[in-house]
């Protein structure tokens, strides 16, 4: 029997003992390593979550391939082949919900 292909085609890729979803998520982990090493960036987080709640009541979560702080600035990233509607929708809420956060697309 063989393994379950993702939907998308990505493979899954182990690197430094994290398996990501995807090789492009793995490439662009290694590069914000670096940049952290090299102290462009700090506090380098994988997968934050971002719960939305409108009118008290939890939508649903938006998890992010990666946060970091930049020049004083938190940049949240998400590593895609393409932008889904569901994708698209979910941005919109936590750009919303919490006010001066942008979600950044690294085009795989």
């Amino acid at each position: 029997m063989r393994g379950r292909t993702h939907k998308y085609g990505a493979v899954k890729t182990v690197l430094d003992g994290i398996t990501f979803d995807s090789k492009a998520e793995a490439s662009r982990y290694a590069e914000l390593r670096f940049m952290e090493k090299a102290g462009a960036i700090t506090a380098l987080k994988l997968q934050p979550v971002f719960p939305i709640v409108i009118g008290g009541k939890k939508v649903c979560a938006y998890r992010a391939d990666f946060s970091y702080r930049a020049a004083g600035v938190e940049v949240v990233e998400d590593v895609k082949g393409f932008e889904t509607p569901v994708f698209r929708l979910k941005k919109k809420l936590v750009e919303a919900s919490y006010p001066g956060t942008t979600i950044a697309v690294v085009k795989s």
